[in-house]
């Protein structure tokens, strides 16, 4: 393709056919209002969730969680606030969902136990709802769905279109309604020699460009990175470099959701003569379902073997392939770099592959479970030092030859930190298109959309994270959180004081206890003084008789607060105890 100049490529957007920039052929632009509402990956990574709303039908795109920030202490997973499809249930048509990583699909157990919608996914995302459902259980109405289908929810017309990406049966959707057609990219990039074999079809995406299209929203995550992501085949070279260098124990941790990936892992195993274990119950599910689904078709049961039975097996015949490439604290690689993984105990010179790189914010945990693995001496390959991982989304460049083909009216860029849609759009600037044509939205903000008009309806519904805790659903909020953190920063002081019912006098010594504050034993003197201030407090409350238990607690916590703020500098909980005798 001749280099793209902002010239030539307004050529292309206005003369391509005759047709003008997201026309219909010869046909007027529709004037049907509708609105896309993102719910969630909007300045952020993680829990994407978007809605189409049309003449009283509502399309869901994905429904994902996000894991917890560092100071959502106790915080299990977030997920989108559903409170405007509850208010609208009966306007949902159903969920299209474009693969099955965990900030695609995580969400969905959450949204089916308010609202029983249809689900449409391919092979391996519906079979990993599936599992999630069975969890939960719940259970849903599914329509499993591949490239190439064209297949209607309500009154919407989705095509789904073959791309590439870290996990297998990922593709894009074109969405044809009355209000227009709106192409979502999904989470892609362009791999002319994907491990599968099947090529993110490009073609099509330019035949929906001749078509015309209104609106692209799209993946967002390495705009910040020039030129062209790898293909998987590099991870294929590194890996046989690998193998091919040495004859101890191999050891991978990596996504169990990368199927093609991992099949490959088994396969070079294979050709050396290794036998394989697998470890960790997430890697085992996904390659129990990958095999249900045909995915590691040729591949016999007896190169496998139980993770239990490797000890009699020469460190030269064994690979293991592992969770825990994020340094997720139960994961069986952590378990292993601190010794307390049941059947794995780890050898000098055994070699640990880090097939992934650290997610953003988690970093620093996977910094030290590989400090851990050096202490263990071990050799650790990491993606930083050689090729033995790549990203799964586009770079500039590819994100450039999608705009080119699909030459959209308006632009949604999606699924992104706030820098990577604002460098999205400049991005888009940059080949032609107008800037009052883009939209940076945030969750629950609405894109308003009629004809050649657009509009952004800022806070048009709640865009706020929704945190679940056990078994509670949304029933953390920041007040909780912040206690949550002094607690684990400062620490808690109780203090028990019985009270006579009747008069108010003081029944007993009250009964100050710390937890996480100070080392009671060395710090008794602090406590005396401590336990003074309660006996004022109570005086102060108390001494004319009668009493409020009201303000007796507020000058208790209060007197405390300010006391040991004093002597300490530090802030921590604390909680009176009025017991009455």
């Amino acid at each position: 393709m001749a280099k793209l100049t902002k010239t030539n490529y307004k050529y292309y957007k206005y003369k391509k056919k005759g047709k003008s920039r997201g026309s219909r052929a010869a046909s007027e632009p529709a004037v049907v209002p509708y609105k896309v509402i993102p719910l969630g990956g909007m300045k952020e990574i993680g829990k994407n969730c978007t809605l189409i709303e049309c003449q009283n039908e509502i399309l869901i795109i994905d429904c994902g969680f996000a894991f917890p920030e560092y100071e959502m202490f106790g915080i299990d997973v977030v997920i989108p606030d559903f409170t405007y499809l509850k208010e609208n249930m009966e306007k949902v048509k159903g969920v299209i969902i474009t693969h099955g990583h965990e900030d695609h699909i995580g969400g969905i157990p959450y949204l089916i136990r308010d609202i029983n919608v249809p689900v449409y996914a391919s092979p391996l995302a519906m079979g990993l709802i599936d599992h999630k459902l069975e969890e939960h259980g719940l259970s849903c109405e599914r329509h499993v769905i591949r490239a190439g289908d064209v297949f209607k929810v309500g009154s919407f017309k989705v095509e789904a279109i073959q791309t590439n990406h870290s996990i297998a049966d990922s593709i894009a959707f074109s969405i044809k309604f009355a209000g227009g057609h709106i192409v979502h990219t999904g989470d892609f990039k362009i791999d002319y020699s994907p491990l599968d074999g099947k090529v993110i079809d490009l073609n099509r995406f330019s035949q929906l460009g001749d078509e015309g299209v209104d609106l692209l929203l799209c993946d967002s995550t390495n705009v910040l990175r020039d030129g062209y992501t790898p293909s998987e085949a590099v991870v294929r070279k590194s890996i046989d470099d690998i193998f091919n260098n040495t004859d101890r124990r191999i050891i991978i941790a990596t996504f169990s959701s990368n199927v093609h990936r991992i099949r490959y892992f088994i396969e070079a195993s294979m050709s050396h003569h290794r036998r394989i274990a697998v470890s960790g119950r997430s890697m085992e599910n996904v390659l129990t379902l990958a095999r249900e689904l045909g995915y590691l078709k040729g591949i016999p049961d007896s190169v496998f073997v139980k993770i239990s039975e490797i000890k009699n097996i020469p460190d030269k015949d064994l690979t293991i392939i592992t969770t825990g490439s994020q340094g997720e604290p139960m994961s069986a690689l952590t378990r292993m770099a601190y010794d307390n993984h049941k059947s794995v105990k780890l050898k000098k010179n055994d070699v640990v592959v880090f097939s992934s790189s650290p997610i953003p914010g988690n970093e620093k945990v996977v910094s030290q479970v590989v400090n851990q693995l050096y202490e263990k001496q071990v050799n650790v390959v990491l993606a930083t030092a050689m090729d033995v991982h790549v990203s799964g989304h586009a770079s500039s460049e590819e994100l450039k030859l999608i705009h080119t083909l699909l030459r959209p009216k308006f632009f949604l860029p999606a699924h992104g930190e706030f820098r990577h849609l604002v460098e999205h759009s400049r991005l888009a600037q940059s080949l032609g298109q107008p800037s009052n044509h883009i939209f940076v939205l945030g969750n629950g903000d609405a894109l308003e959309i009629q004809g050649r008009k657009a509009k952004i309806i800022r806070e048009f519904t709640s865009g706020d994270d929704v945190m679940v805790d056990g078994y509670g659903v949304g029933d953390v909020g920041s007040a909780v959180l912040k206690d949550r953190k002094n607690l684990s920063q400062s620490g808690l002081i109780t203090v028990a004081v019985a009270l006579d019912s009747v008069t108010g006098s003081l029944m007993a010594r009250p009964e100050l206890r710390t937890t996480g504050f100070v080392y009671v034993q060395e710090h008794q003197d602090l406590l005396d003084e401590a336990m003074n201030i309660v006996y004022n407090s109570i005086g102060r409350c108390t001494g004319n008789g009668s009493f409020d238990e009201a303000a007796l607690n507020k000058a208790i916590k209060s007197d405390m607060k300010s006391f040991i703020y004093r002597k300490t500098k530090r802030n921590p909980v604390i909680i009176p105890i009025i017991l009455y005798v």
